[in-house]
């Protein structure tokens, strides 16, 4: 699993890179691989009852997603730092409270919770899709 999501982070350099160049699609590929594998090794460590290091990599990914909202923001002056903090902590929190109910068998609970992680990251890609017409089509 952790091999095929780190294939989203190319895909999206591809997409910003005939916006905003090589220079910025790669460190945004950069952001985005970092917040997948901490993503895993939170898991790993929550699956080893590790809670030490649970901890250690919570704040890790709640630090690069304040760096990619950051990132974004100042990239484009339709992106909100504010906007993308307030979506990226959502998306972690639910992507948590998922993985944990599917680490202690509350399947049905996650199935609902991964279909509320799918719609909030529709409504990241429509902040998206609007900041980049914003920025370059009007």
């Amino acid at each position: 699993m952790t091999k095929r999501l780190l294939k989203n982070p190319r895909d999206f350099a591809d997409e910003f890179r005939p916006f905003y160049g090589e220079q910025t699609a790669t460190r945004f590929e950069k952001l985005l691989a970092e917040h997948l594998l901490i993503a895993a090794q939170l898991v790993n460590a929550a699956k080893s009852g590790d809670t030490a290091e649970v901890e250690k990599q919570r704040k890790k990914w709640y630090a690069n997603a304040e760096d990619i909202a950051r990132f974004l923001s100042r990239i484009n002056p339709f992106w909100s730092e504010c906007v993308w903090r307030d979506l990226l902590f959502d998306h972690l929190r639910m992507t948590e409270d998922e993985a944990v109910q599917i680490l202690t068998g509350q399947y049905e609970r996650s199935i609902k919770k991964f279909d509320d992680i799918q719609a909030e990251a529709l409504q990241m890609a429509d902040v998206m899709t609007c900041g980049i017409i914003q920025q370059f089509c009007i």
